[in-house]
């Protein structure tokens, strides 16, 4: 069998086939990692800005080569896509707001499976709404906490924030110290780039003053406008400033698409959000009421009990970032407090690293009682021990190494018990 090869003759078919422009396409496609595979029909702008293919009513699926967020980053890149992003810290709200929005407007949360080109594994699943505008197209609007192991979903929040025309965070009840260190990351995001997005906007679910100071200092040499809203505690409030910031966002949007049977610009999008005719922002969506999303200080009460008192008191305490009591025989978790690492995370993990010790000691003949251990990383310390009169329950809390000391830190957290003697 002749196989066919590159070379001369190759290169004398090429030039007798077309001219070097006619294959900017084919070199266009070729430089993606991804492919978006669409219906003989799908030739509106609408679904050319479509990320990957649809497989259900509310089901789309992209199949990928390399790991999903520098897939979505190409396809941001490649379709320039329009979408505002919402993420967490401190708290799981996103996915709230979005069943939220979805309800009042009559929408369905649809859901982005990321797979493995050749084998259909899945990687991560995003999820999203897609909201009407008044000259009826869509809006995306996205949550960051995708379905994906710990260092994807990252990766893939970052993405979306940087690549989206509005990224919302929302912010649950955090010290200072532990909302200076969840931000630390994304502000070196921010700086190292790319992120082309202008506008992001932080919603407090609490009173507290840290989330305006961490504001200015989130958006510190990087040219990206942050702006923090009032307490939010009602998802219509939350999406009342969502929808008043991205109203202004649109005021700087670049101008109107080309006339008809003129070309917009290669990789650009010709999708523009309408304008009202006046000067006025388009009003917002009307909502139906819909289901309250807790705020934090909400949460002990409905947790109810010692064990959330017990976790919201240590994440107080300085260089506390997060802190998880979890089941050590499914290594599922029970309460949280702080930022990331998430909830699931740190009980997952925190069960594997004690399951480990335990067996350790065990194969040493030193017992087979759930250890105590303190494990020093790079930049944050590690602290698991078993909850005081609660059998099979442990904890797992993460510090900061450089606003923490690990001894005193051991002292205050054994202090804490303390908590559980008031309940007897």
């Amino acid at each position: 069998m002749n196989l066919p090869h590159s070379g001369p003759a190759m290169d004398d078919d090429a030039r007798r086939t077309g001219t070097p422009e006619a294959w900017q396409a084919t070199r266009a496609q070729t430089t993606l990692a991804t492919q978006i595979m669409r219906h003989d029909d799908e030739d509106g702008p609408a679904s050319q800005r479509d990320i990957g293919r649809q497989v259900g009513a509310n089901e789309r699926e992209l199949f990928v080569s390399c790991d999903p967020a520098l897939a979505m980053q190409q396809q941001f890149e490649h379709l320039n896509p329009e979408f505002i992003a919402v993420h967490d810290v401190g708290t799981t709200s996103s996915r709230k707001l979005l069943a939220g929005v979805a309800a009042a407007s009559g929408r369905l949360v649809q859901r982005l499976t990321i797979r493995r080109q050749g084998y259909g594994t899945p990687l991560a699943t995003l999820e999203f709404v897609e909201l009407p505008t008044t000259d009826g197209s869509s809006l995306r609007l996205y949550t960051t906490e995708a379905d994906a192991d710990t260092l994807a979903r990252q990766a893939i929040a970052r993405k979306l924030l940087a690549y989206s025309r509005l990224g919302v965070v929302i912010i649950g009840e955090l010290p200072p110290h532990a909302l200076e260190s969840a931000f630390k990351p994304l502000h070196d995001e921010m700086i190292s780039g790319p992120w082309p997005n202008r506008h992001l906007l932080l919603l407090p679910l609490s009173t507290s003053n840290a989330a305006m100071a961490q504001s200015v200092e989130l958006g510190r040499g990087t040219g990206v406008n942050v702006r923090t809203t009032p307490q939010v505690t009602r998802p219509a409030d939350a999406w009342g400033f969502i929808n008043g910031a991205y109203a202004r966002v649109r005021e700087h949007l670049p101008p109107s698409p080309p006339p008809a049977g003129r070309p917009a610009s290669p990789g650009r999008t010709s999708f523009v959000m309408p304008r009202e005719e006046s000067a006025a922002p388009t009003s917002p969506l009307p909502l139906r009421p819909m289901p309250e999303v807790p705020t934090a200080r909400e949460r002990p009460v409905a947790a109810g009990g010692v064990l959330q008192r017990y976790v919201q008191q240590l994440i107080e305490l300085t260089g506390m970032v997060s802190v998880c009591v979890f089941e050590l025989s499914t290594g599922r978790d029970v309460v949280h407090a702080g930022a990331s690492p998430a909830a699931p995370e740190l009980a997952s993990h925190g069960a594997e690293l004690i399951a480990s010790i335990t067996a350790t000691c065990r194969t040493l003949g030193l017992g087979h009682a759930i250890p105590e251990a303190a494990i020093t990383l790079g930049a944050h310390h590690l602290l698991l021990r078993p909850v005081p009169k609660h059998p099979g329950l442990a904890l797992h809390a993460v510090l900061d190494k450089s606003h923490a000391n690990l001894t005193l830190a051991r002292l205050q957290v054994q202090r804490m018990d303390a908590v559980f003697d008031e309940q007897s």
